[in-house]
């Protein structure tokens, strides 16, 4: 995940992670995570266990032998780029069309009351707003705060319905400094003129976050952070997402590729904290590595979540301002082995998967792209 916003407005073509597209070049930013994949992976354990991921890895394989895979991502990608009216108009319904789709699934939408306070919702990268207009239409009387980068800095239109009770910031969420713990920005960093005070209160809760945001290649930036942006965006996108939730409220998150070794001790950790649901929505998702993890009932005061935070937030920092030595030993990840994952959470992921990497599999068998047997 990576540089701002754009709700997943980004039509899920985001910079890809590996494995996610077939037949597509692995982007730089991959290039570490991918050193930890070779030590720290649970593809062995799931090819072994799951006829399901087996089947998706034998369609990938051939997906990657298909040449035209690389022109049918390449145009969704052009595509997602645009921000014109037209566009924007397009991606809201899609993303609509999505949003009603997983809140069939799972209710997810629909926020539980503690009491009598109105219920409060945090979207941390907002446009084009659809799945924030469906909860706050799904839940009368409710509030909401949405981030959203602007428009003139490569960012997607907002398309929220008017009268709703939402207050719009628009800014690149991944220079909130203050609300990551940085107060003392160092001399001479690239971006020292952009980062932003703080703009939610330490002990602000919301009932319910939205954190489905995607890097925008069309957003200018430093250089340093091209090979680093979807760290950032993913970093503060869950940090601030946990730590301002309100205990027994609920989380969306857009994850890509379950099978990765930090996604799927990502899943382990909600497991442990929440009641965990992975939905892959058919419309626009189906062929891509894409799908939405709902963790409801989250213990955001739990030992596990306040450790999160603060491991994603050191994550933001070093991405943000440390040296490559340091981000390099970062992507690392040694605080878990894959023998404690498989042993602990293995047979859930398996069970959590199963319809995941299923109905990708299936929708790569039948892309247009294919290689057809003869």
């Amino acid at each position: 995940m990576a540089t701002v916003n754009s709700s997943q407005a980004q039509m899920d073509v985001p910079a890809p992670l590996p494995g996610s597209q077939p037949n597509s070049p692995q982007p730089t930013e991959d290039l570490t995570e991918d050193v930890a994949e070779k030590s720290r992976s649970v593809v062995p354990y799931l090819l072994e266990n799951s006829p399901e991921f087996r089947e998706l890895s034998d369609v990938r394989q051939q997906g990657w032998d298909a040449p035209e895979g690389d022109k049918y991502f390449e145009n969704l990608r052009q595509n997602a780029d645009k921000s014109d009216k037209k566009t924007a108009t397009y991606f809201y319904k899609f993303m609509n069309t999505i949003g009603h789709e997983l809140d069939k699934a799972t209710n997810a939408f629909k926020i539980q009351p503690v009491d009598s306070t109105p219920p409060a919702i945090l979207d941390i990268c907002m446009a084009p707003g659809a799945f924030l207009e469906i909860a706050l239409k799904k839940n009368p009387g409710s509030h909401a705060l949405a981030f959203s980068l602007p428009v003139s800095c490569g960012g997607y239109r907002s398309r929220l319905a008017s009268g709703l009770n939402v207050k719009q910031v628009f800014l690149d969420v991944t220079m909130l400094a203050a609300d990551m713990g940085v107060d003392q920005i160092p001399g001479g960093h690239e971006d020292s003129e952009n980062f932003l005070p703080r703009q939610l209160d330490e002990g602000r809760l919301f009932d319910f976050a939205i954190c489905d945001g995607q890097v925008l290649r069309q957003h200018s930036r430093a250089p340093y952070r091209e090979s680093r942006e979807a760290r950032r965006l993913a970093a503060t996108q869950l940090a601030l997402g946990l730590q301002h939730l309100r205990p027994g409220g609920t989380l969306i998150v857009l994850l890509h590729r379950l099978e990765a070794w930090n996604i799927a001790n990502l899943i382990w950790m909600f497991h442990k904290i929440s009641l965990v649901r992975l939905f892959k929505p058919k419309k626009g998702h189906a062929k891509r590595s894409s799908f939405y993890m709902v963790a409801t009932n989250v213990e955001s005061q739990h030992p596990e979540a306040v450790e999160a935070v603060r491991r994603w937030k050191e994550i933001w920092r070093i991405a943000t301002f440390g040296s490559d030595e340091e981000y390099g030993e970062m992507t690392l990840d040694k605080d878990q082995s894959v023998e404690t994952l498989v042993e602990a959470f293995g047979p859930k992921l398996v069970k959590l998967g199963k319809p995941i990497w299923k109905t990708q599999a299936n929708a790569l068998a039948k892309a247009p792209f294919m290689k057809k047997p003869k």
